[in-house]
């Protein structure tokens, strides 16, 4: 039997431990709670989720923020019903129910403070977006105009796949394609960012 202090103390990786993707504004304003119904497939998911794509980016970039990180199936099927930005349960693209048996996935929505500063002054969230398909091993990325946050989703078989509601609204990649611009145009945009540290996987 697990216990929520036990679950909130497992780390997940290098720079993350499961309690910071516990929270949620939905649960806690509406008296919900945000317990995994199977804690070791939410803990073996989440582990690979801030592994393979977190890690990476706080190294590169310093303090990551998770913005909204694993959802229960309750609370997120609350969420949905009362149109509080959930998808729903069944949604191919839902990414924060960690634990559903036949769905192999974990996402959370996150913000990098170093690009926010830059995003304010007016910086292509694109740039970002190419950064993270050059150096990371992501399934699916959307933006949002919030800070410029986005949902960051680990499978186990990556689709490549990166949406935006930021303007220019729409597919920037999908899944399957080759991007639109060159690996030296890409590259380009984002020059002037931090050398990469984590581990480059290849296009």
């Amino acid at each position: 039997m697990w216990s929520l202090e036990t679950l909130g103390r497992q780390r997940l990786s290098k720079h993350f431990w499961m309690r910071e993707f516990l929270m949620s504004e939905i649960g806690n304003f509406h008296e919900i709670s945000n317990i995994p119904d199977n804690p070791d497939l939410t803990l073996e998911r989440g582990r690979a989720l801030a592994t393979t794509l977190l890690d990476p980016l706080q190294d590169t970039f310093g303090r990551v923020f998770i913005r909204s990180g694993y959802r229960s199936a309750r609370l997120n099927g609350f969420g949905n019903a009362n149109k509080l930005n959930c998808a729903r349960n069944d949604n191919p693209m839902e990414c924060h129910i960690w634990d559903l048996p036949e769905t192999e996935v974990a996402g959370a929505s996150v913000v990098i403070p170093w690009f926010v500063d830059r995003y304010a002054q007016g910086r292509d969230w694109r740039d970002l977006a190419w950064w993270l398909h050059d150096h990371i091993d992501y399934s699916e990325i959307w933006f949002f105009p919030k800070l410029c946050a986005f949902n960051l989703v680990w499978r186990p078989k990556p689709q490549k796949r990166i949406d935006s509601y930021i303007a220019p609204r729409g597919c920037l990649l999908r899944a399957g394609d080759a991007p639109v611009e060159s690996k030296q145009q890409r590259r380009a945009r984002y020059s002037d960012f931090p050398p990469f540290r984590g581990i480059s996987y290849p296009n």
